[in-house]
């Protein structure tokens, strides 16, 4: 009997679902006694955390091939396979072939390059379809698009992801038809630049018109949620299915960035700090009951506590919710790492430590103004569930796990709702 892969991911949504597709492929391929390693470098952090979590599983796995990919592994091959623990290093285009994992099959051991990673800018297509999406019995998660075509100074992921490219509306939609068959409740549509979504495909649509047909085409999915956007690059059918489109799940997660017009320019976005404000304006306004997550980075180089404190007023001035704080770290490769005036160390944990704090009281007045009001909630385990502003809710007696169940709100405990069935 042989021993099948063991499979690590770190990082976003979309590396968890190539998790899920090599899985697929190293089962097919018959690949054994294998540790593969899906990693991240959207931080300096994040890569470190990479290596160290391969010379963790190599010191458990002794015996094991150790097999790296992901974005890290795509940006640094070179740096990846000179590690003692490392056997393979593949790239982000090869980790998604079949013929990859066939190669990596105990037939083939010895025969195949240690190093197997190609230019991702030559990629112009997604991996064909590999795997229903994947998530909890409840929801699942379902990629959509690939790639950035943006440069922004401080990030590192379009030279690990490549340039943009969608996967076409028709597959999409077949895809969330299986799923709803299959009994998910609620399906989110993942990509790294997901507004950019239909720019490579024939007519341009934009991510407003693949809402607008999964919710005409599939009209038994009763919650259809979209994660990370770009809100400078929001399209008139988005906004459209915002407003009139109750199965389109009010919570939006943006990617801001920082809120002082100067600092956004030298991160080289595409929006100023009034451009953000009335997104959210407008947004809440087409559907009040709409609530905000955002990225946003402390400490980029040149940042003075009067552009910081720009970002802490955005908090308030966009109404936001759930923060993702990032402090700013350089990443080698990027023209950010080469603007001089760094802000100290000490300055960038103080400003992230404060932009957290805004985050938590944010979260605390979202949740004292819950109690009382009914929502539909969608169970993730037999005592807790989601909000369609994906507000954890705690329930004191079990519900069936991946129903919807109507619910009253009773109250918060630390940062969830504790809620009744209707």
């Amino acid at each position: 009997m042989t021993d099948a892969p063991k499979f690590t991911t770190l990082g976003c949504r979309l590396n968890a679902y190539e998790t899920e597709a090599m899985k697929a492929l190293a089962e097919e391929a018959g690949v054994d006694n294998a540790v593969v390693v899906n990693t991240c470098a959207v931080t300096q952090e994040a890569v470190r955390k990479a290596r160290q979590e391969i010379r963790r599983l190599r010191r458990e796995n002794p015996d094991a091939r150790v097999i790296v990919t992901g974005c890290a592994a795509q940006i640094d091959p070179e740096g990846f396979s000179s590690m003692a623990e490392v056997d393979a290093v593949i790239g982000n285009t090869e980790k998604m072939s079949p013929e990859t994992w066939k190669g990596l099959s105990a037939d083939f051991i010895g025969e195949t390059e240690a190093v197997q990673v190609n230019d991702i800018m030559s990629v112009t297509e997604t991996a064909g379809h590999l795997i229903d999406g994947f998530g909890t019995r409840s929801r699942a998660y379902v990629q959509v698009q690939n790639g950035c075509d943006h440069r922004c100074t401080f990030c590192i992921i379009p030279y690990g992801r490549g340039n943009s490219r969608s996967v076409p509306a028709g597959v999409v939609v077949d895809q969330i038809k299986r799923l709803v068959g299959r009994g998910y409740n609620e399906v989110v549509l993942t990509g790294v630049d997901l507004t950019s979504w239909g720019a490579d495909l024939p007519g341009e649509p934009r991510l407003g018109d693949l809402v607008m047909r999964i919710l005409k085409l599939v009209p038994d999915l009763p919650r259809l949620r979209i994660s990370s956007i770009d809100s400078i690059e929001a399209d008139a059918n988005l906004m459209l299915a915002i407003a009139t489109e109750k199965r389109l799940m009010p919570h939006l997660h943006l990617s801001l960035q920082h809120g002082d017009d100067l600092i956004l320019k030298r991160m080289k976005r595409r929006h100023l700090r009034d451009d953000a404000i009335a997104f959210c304006e407008e947004a809440r306004k087409l559907r009040p009951e709409m609530t905000f997550g955002a990225d946003i980075i402390a400490g980029f180089p040149t940042e003075s506590e009067a552009h910081f404190e720009n970002s802490l007023k955005l908090v308030e001035d966009c109404d936001l919710t759930w923060l993702h704080v990032f402090p700013y770290s350089a990443r080698p490769g990027t023209p950010a790492a080469r603007i001089p005036n760094r802000v100290n160390g000490a300055v960038i944990k103080e400003r992230a430590g404060r932009l957290r704090a805004a985050g938590a009281a944010a979260v605390e007045k979202h949740l004292a103004g819950q109690s009382g009001r009914s929502h539909s909630v969608l169970m993730e385990a037999p005592d807790m569930g989601r909000t369609e502003q994906f507000t954890e809710v705690r329930f004191a007696a079990p519900q069936a796990e991946g129903a919807i169940v109507a619910a009253r709100v009773t109250g918060y405990e630390g940062s969830q709702l504790t809620a009744v069935p209707l």
